[in-house]
């Protein structure tokens, strides 16, 4: 275990994500620049431009925490430098845990560093990097007709328009993806006797629909930004707790 990880965490992986996360930042800050440029020749005032920076940030910082979350919790099967940047550019937690997941049992083994080596993170690497780069390549054929059709025949919630076939396509594949990790849990709570990951989930899922219930219902909006965050430290916490309360 503490050989793979060594490799996993090679100085020289964290100067090569280190310097794509630059380019990256330096992308950022080109097109804010040029966004802010375009502003004033609209006619906007640098009062409101700076404002709209300023809430811009703050409300970022927030849903960011689940980020970061993501990154520690990643980092301890993949590494730091793999995990920060798929979690920085592209990926989100939900895709990187599952894809991982199904590559390591592919391979007849599971997401744990104390079994993994460095041949199969090479190996869990490329199918994440497969699976995830044909959103990048699908955006740059189709999202401009996609996005002139939806403002053809937008979709509501409340009538005027029928829904489109995305909407309920969304839902259900939402749906589903809940349904499939629910139902894993549940099995292994049955079959295997661990109760941890089925508690864990429910901690979280009662937790999220307590920061819904004040942002939605109470009209506290600020919840919003640190939902998934807290949602998930709430989760955490609790996986902690019945760990140490000795539930297997």
């Amino acid at each position: 275990m503490e050989q793979y990880l060594q490799q996993a965490n090679l100085p020289i992986l964290y100067v090569i994500v280190g310097i794509i996360l630059l380019f990256v930042a330096c992308l950022c800050f080109v097109f804010m620049r040029k966004s802010y440029v375009a502003g004033l020749k609209l006619g906007m005032s640098k009062e409101i431009l700076n404002r709209t920076i300023t809430s811009s940030v703050t409300f970022t910082v927030l849903p960011s925490l689940s980020i970061l979350l993501g990154v520690i919790a990643l980092s301890g099967s993949l590494g730091l430098p793999v995990s920060w940047l798929r979690l920085s550019v592209i990926g989100n937690l939900q895709y990187e845990t599952t894809v991982a997941s199904i590559a390591a049992t592919g391979m007849g083994k599971r997401l744990d560093a104390s079994i993994l080596s460095v041949d199969d993170l090479v190996t869990i690497l490329l199918v994440m990097t497969i699976g995830i780069c044909w959103g990048c390549l699908l955006s740059i054929t189709t999202l401009k007709r996609y996005s002139n059709k939806i403002k053809q025949k937008p979709a509501t919630l409340t009538g005027g328009h029928k829904k489109s076939f995305s909407s309920y396509a969304m839902v259900a594949m939402f749906i589903g993806m809940c349904a499939t990790f629910c139902g894993s849990y549940v099995a292994t709570a049955i079959t295997l006797k661990q109760f941890i990951p089925l508690f864990t989930t429910l901690i979280s899922a009662l937790a999220m629909g307590v920061f819904e219930y004040f942002s939605k219902r109470k009209g506290v909006a600020v919840l919003d930004s640190f939902s998934l965050a807290g949602s998930m430290l709430m989760g955490m916490v609790g996986a902690v707790l019945l760990s140490l309360g000795g539930i297997v």
